[in-house]
């Protein structure tokens, strides 16, 4: 049977088809360009411990690698400390669970803005092999792949790359994938271009939460940005502006920090299993 549901969503497309193109090319002219935040970009953090002496058991260190985009860049921050690392790493810190078994945090950050599934592929070919293996690597892609319009088939070979050389020459323990943002709601994409990019934004999305579940050692973390407003409205009328940058497109440091809580969450529950 045909599905018509689809085939009108094709013939609208169709039509809206100049909609579209002349509705990115203003958002492309428009949207001021934010720069990629000042701040550090590697370290290593002592980590305190309740008890007196470390276990015979407790690991030196934990080696942390966030990969990706403009979003774990921390473009839409003035610094690195509102960004998603700067607010990840204190978070980790002081973590109970990471306390008692690490003795430091060791943290990179590899992110560029506008890279696709392909630059960042190409940069883990690039980059040197750790000295030890990387126990958490959080990986943040989609969202220039979805405005680059990026086929289904060339996203879905790029991630299942990406999820081999990361085992492979990173020997990663845990790799954490951030599921695509709701691009449609994002407020520089008016109506209704939104809807076409949401839609292919979630396309791409459902195919990474697919590999993902087909890997061991691979976490598909899908971001409660629900939760995000709703602790945020406090029960007040949910305001989804507050959480974009001044650009409408990249998160805000209050996004950030919800953000970070939630990646902190999945590490810690991760590294206890």
């Amino acid at each position: 049977m045909v599905d018509t549901s689809k085939l009108t969503s094709v013939a609208r497309d169709v039509l809206l088809a100049p909609v579209y193109f002349y509705q990115g090319r203003k958002i492309k002219r428009d949207t001021v360009r934010l720069p990629e935040p000042n701040g550090e970009r590697h370290g290593i953090v002592e980590l305190s411990c309740s008890t007196n002496s470390l276990s015979a058991d407790r690991k030196q260190t934990l080696n942390l690698m966030v990969v990706g985009d403009s979003a774990a860049a921390g473009v839409g921050s003035q610094t690195q400390q509102e960004a998603l690392v700067g607010k990840l790493i204190p978070i980790l810190a002081d973590n109970e669970h990471i306390q008692s078994n690490f003795a430091q945090l060791n943290w990179s950050l590899q992110a560029t803005t506008g890279h696709t599934s392909f630059d960042i592929l190409r940069r883990l070919y690039i980059l040197p092999a750790p000295t030890h293996p990387i126990d958490v690597m959080l990986l943040s892609v989609g969202v220039n792949d979805t405005t680059a319009n990026v086929s289904i088939y060339k996203w879905q070979q790029r991630i299942e790359d990406i999820i081999a050389i990361t085992q492979r020459k990173f020997g990663v323990r845990e790799l954490i994938f951030l599921s695509l943002p709701p691009m449609a709601q994002m407020p520089a994409i008016p109506a209704p271009l939104n809807s076409f990019v949401g839609a292919k934004a979630s396309i791409l999305d459902g195919i990474l939460q697919r590999a993902c579940l087909a890997h061991d050692g691979v976490t598909y973390m899908a971001t409660d940005f629900s939760r995000m407003m709703e602790e945020h409205a406090n029960g007040s009328p949910i305001d989804i502006t507050v959480m974009f940058a001044s650009d409408g497109f990249h998160p805000s440091s209050l996004m950030y920090g919800y953000w970070a809580q939630q990646v902190a969450e999945t590490t810690v529950q991760l590294l206890a299993s």
